[in-house]
């Protein structure tokens, strides 16, 4: 069979190349009989392109080549039917994708667990994703809360090292828009109210703080001009105004402003107020609660004016209108109100005597409040108690106060019955100011800790049910059990809290300052106030605000509770905040508004507008005088400091030292001590000038010879500028001696010391003529001169005789004397003695150093006589 097979082959072989070899011969022989033809170019190819094109036809085909399991595949999709080309050409786009059991598998054997494990899941991606959001959201505000409070350290640090930059300059667009001409009269209506000037307006493209400077250094020069001249001036309304006018807070940006806390100072300090108090606590207590008054005020306006249709004011304007118009729509859902009501014999109208009178003390309507509990026959028993602690500022009587505790009793217990309104908690709030008694307020406000809204309620009726208290009135009331609400009550319960609790974490800075101004802690607002750096400017405005109370002379008694503070130290640190806001002043040049805000430092350490006029008790005026003199020397110190306060002569007559110090002999005294400050602190050329003002020739001249003295000894040291200086001493001990030659001033015993002083003028400028011959050469006009000097007694035609020569002879004389000797031995060197002469003067000179051991003078010097002799 293997044989068959292989035969059968072979012979297929054979027939296919005698098949191939017959197509050869057959093509060849068409291919020699046919003729050329036209429409069937004759082609010729060599071997070498023949090869190139089966090549490049192989190349097109063998794509379609397959393998036999492609083709097998190929006729099986044949037989079925479907097109392999088209099914080739759609997998080439064929995209695979996950279905839902690729992702979760599911191996549950029923719906319910296969929902069940589908619900995890999902849930477990939820919280995946959500601790993804999460983690991400977290640093992103990490990062921008380091972000914030690196900008905000940033801007602090740069703010506290340029802050000698943000006030006022010398000689700059600042410092000219507050010069004096340009500021207004304080004689003018607007300054004698308290108005600044009207030329004193912020300047463009400037910070908060340099406007805010500005504005302010302008009232603070006419508060000075007018206390000087006695004139009437609001502090705190100029203030106030002055800040208005920088135009800095944004509306509904923090709760509290500066403007704001401006009208409290306003307030407090009683300007424009006619209820006041015999107490000057009890009158900051009215002035910071008439201040809550008028917040509450606009509340009510703005209120009215956000819902005019509800409100239904019409054209009524009057205090009690306002009233139930406001009423209208806080208490609109409960139905018609009683001065609504038409019919009265249909539903019951709400009965809102309670709130009225509430709302119209809480506005600072007290003649309404009045009148609607005289007409109400619900409040009738209310009305006297009302009436009482209208007039008296709410020092009502213990049997008024035992009235008004006994109800407050009766309605705490009764408590809230079912169906009873809740805005009758108005009748015990205003039972518990009349009562002022601290168990029915502390009791008050532990039942019904909601009971306020915001902490200017809550504020405004603890200010108006405090008491003053006092020891006869704490012996009355003890007895019966009702001990007042007073002032140090309400301080320490505000105290508990950080300052952080009341500004909300720094995001409403001025609250905290707030809550403490109407809580008549004056100074620690200050004091905090002064702390708070940065670019709103607080710390300028602390300054202003000590000025203002100091003014008024109330800081002593705003130290707070828990302060053990005398009256002096509440003043000095007014006075040293203010001082050292215009010490800055000083350092930038600026000195006459340096001057101003010293004046008000050294005012402020004296009891504030009282020590203007000399009416505060005798420490303080003595504080006051010590600490004006103190920062008036600081001034006179400083370049240009003799001109701003004495003017261009005299002893400050033309100058702005007569404001300050009237009194002619307080001046003269004033500037001795000065000129000895200067002398002191080296500051000779001061002390000359300041002598020369008061007419003190002799300590002038005086000074005059000590600085020759020091240049005539620097010149013998070689020292570069001795000589010129010497020859400008000298010439200004002239001038003096010819000013006081026509002085009216110098009386017969200074123009003996005035003689005095002269001849040591001349001693003086001999040593000099001699050092200046000795310098140029003339080393015997050097010698002869000194041998001339009758002090040192080296004639030598003279006996030899002890004299004491340092007897009478003036100390900066005697400091001359060692180098002068030293000059003259140096000169006899280059001299030849031709008689003797100079063998004697060596010998006068020997004796005389020998004479004067105990003096200690140079060494150089004794070796020089040691080898002259």
């Amino acid at each position: 069979m293997a044989g068959v097979g292989t035969s059968g082959s072979g012979g297929g072989g054979d027939t296919e190349m005698g098949g191939w070899s017959e197509l050869l011969n057959t093509s060849t022989k068409l291919l020699e009989q046919a003729a050329p033809t036209p429409h069937f170019p004759t082609l010729q190819r060599n071997l070498d392109q023949l090869e190139a094109l089966s090549t490049k036809l192989k190349a097109k085909t063998i794509r379609a080549e397959a393998p036999s399991q492609s083709l097998s595949a190929t006729r099986l999709l044949a037989r079925e039917g479907i097109n392999a080309e088209q099914l080739t050409r759609d997998l080439k786009s064929f995209e695979l994708k996950t279905t839902f059991e690729d992702v979760f598998p599911s191996e549950a054997t029923s719906v319910e667990e296969y929902l069940q494990q589908l619900h995890e899941m999902a849930i477990v991606s939820s919280i995946q994703g959500a601790q993804k959001d999460n983690l991400k959201s977290f640093n992103n505000y990490m990062m921008q809360v380091l972000e914030d409070d690196w900008q905000k350290e940033k801007r602090d640090f740069l703010q506290s090292l340029s802050r000698l930059s943000t006030l006022p300059k010398r000689n700059t667009n600042l410092a000219s828009g507050l010069s004096r001409p340009a500021l207004m009269s304080a004689s003018s209506p607007q300054a004698a109210s308290g108005l600044p000037a009207m030329e004193v307006m912020p300047i463009p493209n400037k910070t908060i703080i340099e406007n805010k400077s500005s504005v302010y250094a302008g009232v603070v020069r006419d508060l000075n001009d007018a206390r000087g001249r006695s004139l009437p001036f609001s502090p705190a309304t100029a203030f106030r105004a002055a800040y208005e006018s920088l135009s800095v807070d944004v509306i509904g940006a923090k709760s509290v402003t500066m403007q704001k806390v401006w009208h409290l100072i306003q307030a407090l300090v009683g300007e424009g107020s006619t209820h006041r108090s015999n107490s000057r606590k009890m009158s900051l207590v009215i002035g910071a609660r008439q201040h809550l008054e008028w917040g509450h005020e606009k509340y009510i306006i703005e209120t009215i004016n956000s819902h005019p249709a509800l409100a239904a004011l019409g054209g009524s304007v009057g205090n009690l209108q306002k009233i139930r118009a406001f009423l209208r729509v806080r208490l609109r859902d409960h139905g018609v109100l009683d001065f609504d009501a038409i019919d009265l014999r249909r539903q019951p109208p709400v009965d809102t005597t309670w709130q009225q009178i509430y709302f119209c003390l809480r506005t600072g309507y007290y003649d309404e409040a009045r009148q609607v509990a005289q007409s109400s026959r619900v409040a009738y028993n209310f009305a006297p108690l009302l009436a009482e602690w209208i007039t008296t500022n709410g020092a009502v009587s213990s049997e008024t106060a035992l009235t008004a505790s006994e109800e407050c009793e009766k309605m705490l217990r009764m408590g809230d019955r079912p169906g009873r309104p809740g805005y009758d908690r108005k009748k015990l709030l205003l039972y518990a100011i009349i009562c002022g008694c601290r168990r029915q307020i502390d009791r008050l406000l532990k039942d019904l800790p909601t009971l306020f809204n915001t902490i200017e309620d809550f504020l405004w009726f603890k200010l108006s049910a405090l008491r003053e208290s006092t020891s006869a009135s704490s012996s009355n009331v003890l007895n019966e059990s009702l001990v007042p609400y007073t002032l140090e009550d309400l301080q320490n319960y505000l105290n508990k809290f950080e300052p952080s609790y009341y500004t909300k974490s720094g995001k409403d800075p001025l609250v905290y300052p707030y809550v403490l101004l109407l809580s008549i802690q004056l100074l620690p607002a200050i004091l905090y106030l002064s702390k708070e750096v940065g670019e709103e400017g607080f710390h300028v405005d602390a300054v202003h605000i000590s000025i203002t109370l100091a003014d008024h002379g109330i800081l002593p008694e705003g130290v707070g509770s828990g302060q053990k503070m005398g009256v002096m130290d509440a003043c000095a640190e007014a006075a040293s905040i203010v001082r050292q806001y215009g010490s800055i002043c000083l350092r930038n040049g600026n000195l006459d508004l340096a001057l101003e805000y010293y004046a008000q430092a050294a005012a402020a350490m004296g009891g504030g507008q009282v020590s203007w006029i000399g009416h505060g008790n005798a420490d303080q005026q003595r504080q006051r005088s010590s600490m004006l003199k103190q920062l008036l020397t600081e001034i006179l110190l400083r370049d240009g400091g003799i001109q701003l306060l004495l003017g261009p002569s005299g002893m400050g007559e033309e100058g702005e030292l007569k404001k300050y110090m009237m009194d002619w002999r307080s001046r003269q005294q004033f500037l001795l001590e000065a000129a000895h400050r200067c002398q002191e602190a080296g500051l000779y050329d001061k002390s000359v000038e300041i002598h020369k003002r008061v007419g003190a020739f002799a300590m002038a001249l005086q000074t005059i010879n000590k600085c020759l003295s020091d240049a005539i000894c620097g010149m013998a040291h070689n020292m570069l500028d001795g000589e010129s200086r010497a020859i400008a001493l000298i010439q200004s001990g002239n001038e003096i001696l010819e000013t006081s030659r026509y002085s009216s001033e110098a009386s017969v015993q200074d123009k003996d010391l005035i003689s005095e002083q002269q001849i040591v003028l001349r001693q003086l400028e001999a040593i000099l003529h001699i050092y200046k011959l000795a310098r140029a050469g003339q080393t015997v006009d050097a010698l002869r001169e000194t041998i001339k000097l009758p002090f040192l007694h080296l004639d030598p035609q003279s006996p030899n005789v002890a004299i004491d020569v340092f007897r009478d002879l003036s100390p900066h004389v005697q400091a001359c004397v060692p180098d002068l000797l030293k000059v003259a031995l140096n000169c006899m060197d280059n001299v030849r003695d031709t008689d003797g002469t100079l063998r004697a003067v060596k010998s006068k000179i020997a004796n005389l150093v020998a004479s004067n051991m105990s003096r200690n003078w140079p060494q150089d010097l004794y070796q020089k006589v040691a080898q002259c002799i």
